[in-house]
């Protein structure tokens, strides 16, 4: 996974210094300040994967509902002018230091964990469908109306997706997921055409020829750059779709730079790439023994699937165009800083598979451990085994088997066996046997006649306590098998 990520985090830096040059050198006088600050993002979202390795599962449960409550805070602070920053007809980002963060990424992350964990809790509690739908689709109600309030319909298609894919591999009834589909389906047409430049799109996109230079322009344009690639493509920064002809060729429509540099082999590899993620995603999510990981790795696979499928689709025509960028690959910083911290919650997850667990914690040699300085990775315990180990303490312990010494005299003959007794009690033999001055004493103690017997010489003294030490190993063997 974490290899995957590298490769695609490397492809999109090169290919962000590619498209952006120009554009950059309009707008700052320098071609490398887009690519600057997309680099600077990408170091954040390295630390934010390293992070996300190292985060307690226990943790990231406990602080999921409060990481989404604080995020769905500042969507609404994003809404009041002077605080949030129109960037592209959106009142969505914040802007600090320089740098533009937008909330509405964050908002999803945290409600992919929120939601995996909520899920899976009331999965454990065997609740009903109403107990385990209620909290979850009136808090996405809530994000998915901030969200549109901005407005931006990428992120609010992302939000939708990532809502479906709960639903989906949570295993509710179909009938759930199918309405929720329909809902979603109806909502995303009504927003399409509630907005005019959102319904020139459409019409553009349903007649490609109707305004070739104006809503289909960008779409056109695209349509262009990778035709000119071909196979092979023109070379890498030698595409000429970025000399302005291309509108945001370095961010939303950055695969069409990737079919004109570096042509249809280019575009395939990197679609392969893709495959491979959502296949070492799956995979992931298959092994995982706890639930909450589980629909927590699944969830995000098909939330970055899901944007690769949007972004390529309206690139080259099959969708209406949404502004839904192409994850870990276009220069949009809070979107590769936060999918990396994603990687990194599902690598984490990785590390917590059975095998993977139990391989770990027996010591065996790792140099990825040793060099991320990352801790044990704890096993699954159920909800019901944890209830029952923190009980456990209460009860009072009873050996399965207690074994007596050898009686004084006997020497070499096996101890006799009392069968299951709480250390520290007699039982009615032992009274007899004080009465008969044939007491039995427990192990590595001294009985109260031993005092009377101290008289004799040192050397006596030895090889009785050498004796008495020989027994009480030879009995802790039997013992302990």
């Amino acid at each position: 996974m974490i290899s995957v990520a590298g490769l695609l985090t490397t492809l999109g830096l090169i290919m962000v210094l590619s498209a952006s040059g120009v554009h950059s050198y309009d707008e700052d006088g320098s071609p490398w300040s887009i690519f600057n600050r997309q680099l600077l993002w990408a170091a954040v979202g390295i630390f934010a994967c390293w992070f996300a390795l190292r985060l307690p599962v226990r943790l990231m449960r406990a602080t999921a509902f409060f990481a989404f409550a604080v995020t769905i805070a500042m969507l609404i602070a994003v809404l009041i002018p002077g605080i949030g920053r129109m960037a592209n007809g959106t009142r969505g980002w914040f802007v600090i230091g320089g740098l533009s963060m937008q909330p509405s990424e964050l908002a999803k992350i945290a409600f992919v964990v929120w939601g995996s964990h909520l899920l899976a809790a009331r999965r454990m509690e065997r609740a009903s469908l109403r107990e385990m739908l209620i909290p979850l689709i009136p808090a996405a109600v809530i994000a998915l109306a901030l969200i549109v309030a901005q407005p931006d319909l990428g992120q609010t298609v992302s939000l939708g997706i990532i809502l479906l894919a709960l639903l989906w591999f949570a295993g509710l009834p179909l009938k759930v997921f199918i309405s929720s589909l329909l809902a979603a389906v109806a909502a995303a047409a009504i927003l399409a055409v509630s907005a005019g430049y959102r319904s020139a799109r459409v019409q553009s996109w349903l007649d490609p020829g109707a305004d070739t230079q104006g809503a289909g322009y960008q779409a056109r344009q695209a349509k262009f750059a990778l035709a000119n690639g071909g196979v092979f493509g023109d070379g890498l920064g030698q595409g000429t779709a970025k000399w302005n002809y291309l509108p945001n060729a370095h961010n939303d429509f950055i695969f069409a730079i990737v079919g004109e540099e570096l042509g249809f082999i280019g575009a395939f590899g990197l679609l392969a790439l893709f495959g491979l993620f959502a296949y070492t995603g799956m995979r992931i999510a298959r092994r995982s023994a706890d639930p909450f990981l589980r629909l927590l790795t699944a969830t995000a696979t098909a939330w970055v699937i899901g944007q690769v499928f949007i972004n390529v689709g309206y690139v080259v025509g099959l969708l209406p165009v949404t502004g839904i960028q192409l994850p870990l690959i276009s220069a949009g910083g809070t979107s590769t800083a936060t999918t990396l911290f994603m990687v990194g919650l599902m690598a984490n997850a990785a590390r917590h598979e059975p095998p993977a667990v139990a391989a770990l914690r027996a010591g065996r040699d790792d140099r990825m451990n040793r060099l991320l300085r990352l801790p044990l990775p704890e096993p699954y315990l159920p909800a019901r085994a944890v209830r029952e180990r923190s009980r456990a303490p209460q009860r009072t312990a009873v050996p399965a088997k207690a074994v007596r010494k050898a009686k004084p005299g006997t020497k070499g003959k096996p101890a006799k066996k009392t069968g299951n007794r709480v250390p520290g009690t007699v039982t009615a033999a032992g009274k007899q046997a004080k009465t008969a001055t044939k007491a039995t004493t427990p192990r590595g103690h001294q009985s109260p006649a031993a005092p009377k017997r101290r008289g004799g010489t040192a050397q006596a003294q030895t090889k009785q306590g050498t004796g008495r030490s020989r027994r009480s190993r030879t009995l802790e063997g039997q013992r302990y098998g």
